[in-house]
């Protein structure tokens, strides 16, 4: 066994190239179960000024992308991607686009109960497969559950401001420090890994990092 090796995660819920990123770092970790990662999630929001409430994702996405047939292009890649890893995303049955703030705020504490990457992949689930609303306190709070936290505890801490100054203050800092988009990934806090790999970069690097150790 090496010793642990940080991989700091910046990723967002609503992301799907962060969702097949974390399939394709998934299964090199399960080809590798003596890899020397210790894995931290953080916050970086896709649409900061996004309305608390969300909005309706057609009219989003046709805003962001210039109209249904540049969405339908500007998404085309991310089809063939997650099919190719496996994945199933139901961008038909998605009606909004929510604010990822409390959904960050969920992996934070997560994260304090020791179940962060379990609250990333709820999350991940629930708004690619389910085609929930992750804006929504409720599912946040079914969500918890789901992953054995206390739904009553964090339904209260929601309706609070109690870290949303903190989150706000790390996606700055994630900026301020050169990401402009996720995932990316910070390899013992000072290697930046850029977009969505394939498990045979990450082969490598876990290769890599053994042989040093």
């Amino acid at each position: 066994m090496t010793d642990p090796i940080k991989l700091d995660i910046m990723s967002d819920p609503i992301c799907p190239w962060c969702y097949i990123g974390k399939a394709h770092l998934d299964k090199a970790l399960a080809d590798h179960p003596g890899h020397p990662f210790q894995i931290e999630w953080h916050p970086f929001q896709l649409n900061p000024d996004m309305p608390r409430d969300g909005m309706d994702r057609r009219a989003y996405l046709e805003g962001k992308f210039g109209g249904k047939d540049g969405a339908v292009r500007a998404y085309a890649p991310v089809v063939e991607h997650a099919q190719a890893a496996g994945l199933k995303i139901d961008f038909e049955g998605m009606k909004r686009t929510p604010n990822t703030l409390d959904a960050h705020r969920l992996i934070h504490w997560a994260g304090i109960e020791g179940r962060q990457t379990a609250a990333v992949a709820a999350l991940f689930q629930a708004y690619f497969v389910e085609t929930r609303d992750i804006g929504d306190h409720d599912v946040l709070a079914d969500i918890a559950d789901a992953i054995e936290m206390d739904a009553a505890v964090v339904r209260k801490l929601l309706k609070s401001d109690a870290d949303t100054k903190d989150i706000s203050g790390r996606d700055a800092h994630s900026r301020s420090m050169g990401v402009s988009s996720v995932p990316t990934f910070i390899v013992a806090g000072k290697h930046a890994v850029p977009g969505a790999q394939p498990p045979e970069l990450w082969t490598k690097v876990i290769a890599e990092l053994t042989a040093d150790a």
